[in-house]
């Protein structure tokens, strides 16, 4: 089996971790925060840091030749549980208009911080994607 390392160039350049790792038929999607090409993280609440972050992951997901359609598992880490489902309709409505319907297996998870201090949402993820040969 064959290991890729996805960096894509509109992200930022990653130290010390990968943005994604495609192994065989598989892409694991390295946690992303709202941040953006510069390192910041996006001004504004939950709605838009969770555009951000998953945008980020869709990237990740595009450069390894993947599509929305392709996650199978995906992990949302919370500093603030209630805010995210005070906001809920608004990031449903972002998820379908980034990645449609089809929805993978999902969790949600409440920490009480992520890497960055701002950061208020972390999403990781895995897709299937097919294998190398036949695409």
């Amino acid at each position: 089996m064959t290991r890729q390392i996805i960096n894509p160039p509109a992200l930022i350049k990653p130290s010390g971790f990968a943005h994604g790792v495609r192994a065989g038929e598989f892409v694991y999607l390295g946690g992303q925060t709202a941040m953006d090409a510069t390192g910041a993280i996006v001004p504004g609440g939950i709605v838009e840091q969770f555009a951000q972050a998953f945008s980020n992951v869709l990237t990740t997901l595009d450069a390894a030749g993947g599509r929305p359609s392709d996650l199978v598992d995906v992990t949302i880490y919370l500093t603030d549980v209630e805010d995210y489902q005070r906001n809920g309709r608004e990031i449903g409505r972002v998820w379908r208009q980034l990645a449609g319907t089809e929805y993978p297996a999902m969790a949600g998870i409440g920490v009480t911080r992520l890497w960055q201090a701002e950061a208020l949402i972390e999403i990781q993820g895995v897709a299937h994607i097919g294998d190398e040969a036949n695409g």
